[in-house]
């Protein structure tokens, strides 16, 4: 399984890929996608994690479904389930803002929750 560090690069080759097949510029994807040049560039080469509500961006101005790149940044279960941040990011109740704190929030919860997991285990391992 794909850890939340490995997810970036996956995904910013994935759509790396997809805008070099559709032969655009990282300026273009960018402007058409809402984001700045150097934000894109830094997710294609696995620096940054985009949110679910970047990668919608960037799913609508490579024309590609939302879901497929839900799914390649491990944000859908293989069933096509949606995940917590794509839930946050399509729901049309919240704002931008909103969307990004819930989402923030939530990944440090998991985040917290895999270090002490980790912790717990390397306790047990010294027994």
């Amino acid at each position: 399984m794909a850890t939340p560090k490995d997810l970036p690069e996956d995904i910013g080759g994935f759509i790396r890929d997809l805008r070099q097949t559709a032969k655009i510029s990282l300026r273009q994807l960018a402007d058409k996608a809402g984001v700045s040049n150097p934000y894109l560039s830094q997710i294609e080469r696995g620096l940054r994690k985009p949110s679910a509500e970047v990668l919608q961006q960037i799913a609508s101005a490579l024309r590609v479904s939302t879901p497929a790149m839900y799914l390649r940044a491990g944000l859908l279960d293989s069933e096509g389930q949606q995940g917590v941040l794509a839930a946050i990011a399509a729901d049309p109740d919240l704002t931008i803002a909103q969307k990004q704190s819930l989402s923030q929030i939530y990944e440090t919860f998991r985040n917290e929750n895999a270090r002490t997991q980790t912790a717990s285990e390397a306790h047990e391992e010294q027994k």
